[in-house]
């Protein structure tokens, strides 16, 4: 069974828990997700004119990690993949970092958001053991805290996955994996990645709870996440999610989807995108207006804006810094090679 609270409409399809009663708390998930789609079209936008380096569009997948971030409690950890910029953003993360993350700046990843949460993951899977592993740290340091991890269906087919999942199962660990089933790991879609009636039924290997819910809709994505969540700090062990979406843009911006799929499977999935139906749900059961909606998005622009500008202010770093943060005493060839860079650019100094 998928859990779902709202139709694609905005209508109500069965009994809202009581935090989506509460209109404020429903405008504030909507904002985030506003906030998340401002990002994706200003970094599109900054990648396209070389100002960006590859960057991975969150279009039609905002409420996942919106709704995993809102919720989590403060001092739980989050491990983000590549296209969680909204839940980072949720948890505190500064637009600026998020740029400077993307534009290459190592200093993109000194995060001011909460400082037990993990920057961006890249490779695919492996940041789901290092999730486990500060599950067992809270475990072994009698915190009721929980360690949430958030992939793609790709990550599914990757053995860190498995590995993952086994040991969180059989330690009984704080652990929640979100998976946001976007149906595509690049070309390839979720039909050729397995045989798997469910990406949720691979929890049963691991003898844990596995369960779907409508990842375009972010009351219900909050809702399910906060009861694996509890669920995880009152020592009940892991829980797995599969959060079926759809992703509307490309993998990436270095990626032409209309390569490997038509736009009329495409074009029936923009109906169902979460911010239009929370939007819908507002506006037919809670009053939200015009001038509301027009607010928000300046409130986005303005916020979005502003960072990107910080960030192309910001100098860019020198070729040596490729040599930093590798070794506590770089290495003899490493050290020749550093001062043979800094030679050939005159970074005598860096």
């Amino acid at each position: 069974m998928v859990t779902r609270y709202l139709a694609a409409d905005g209508g109500i399809v069965s009994a809202l828990p009581k935090f989506a009663q509460d209109r404020a708390n429903l405008v504030e998930l909507y904002e985030a997700m506003l906030l998340a789609r401002r990002f994706d079209e200003k970094a599109i936008s900054l990648q396209r004119t070389g100002r960006l380096g590859t960057y991975a569009s969150a279009l039609g997948q905002e409420a996942i990690s919106v709704g995993a971030a809102a919720a989590m409690r403060d001092r739980d950890v989050l491990f983000p993949s590549f296209r969680e910029h909204g839940g980072q953003l949720r948890r505190g993360v500064k637009p600026r970092e998020l740029f400077q993350f993307w534009g290459g700046d190592e200093r993109g990843s000194n995060f001011e958001g909460p400082r037990h949460d993990f920057p961006v993951s890249i490779p695919v899977a492996s940041h789901i053991p290092h999730a486990a592993g500060v599950a067992l740290a809270f475990v072994l340091r009698g915190e009721r805290r929980a360690a949430v991890a958030i992939a793609g269906d790709g990550a599914t087919s990757k053995g860190d996955f498995y590995e993952a999942l086994n040991v969180a199962g059989v330690w009984s660990l704080p652990l929640v994996v979100v998976i946001n089933n976007n149906q595509w790991a690049i070309s390839m879609p979720r039909s050729a990645q397995t045989a798997a009636r469910t990406l949720a039924e691979k929890a049963v290997a691991a003898g844990i709870p596995g369960e779907q819910v409508d990842g375009n809709d972010v009351i219900a994505v909050r809702a399910r996440v906060a009861a694996a969540l509890a669920r995880a700090r009152g020592g009940g062990g892991p829980t797995l999610v599969e959060a079926l979406s759809y992703r509307l843009g490309d993998h990436t911006t270095a990626d032409d989807a209309s390569r490997y799929r038509d736009e009329e499977e495409v074009r029936p999935h923009w109906k169902e995108e979460p911010l239009a139906r929370l939007r819908a749900h507002l506006v037919a059961r809670h009053g939200w207006s015009r001038d509301e909606e027009e607010a928000l998005i300046e409130k986005a622009g303005r916020i979005v804006d502003a960072a990107a500008d910080d960030y192309l202010a910001v100098a860019p770093e020198p070729a040596t810094a490729m040599f930093d943060h590798l070794y506590a005493d770089l290495p003899e060839a490493l050290a020749w090679q550093r001062e043979v860079v800094a030679n050939t650019t005159g970074e005598r100094d860096g």
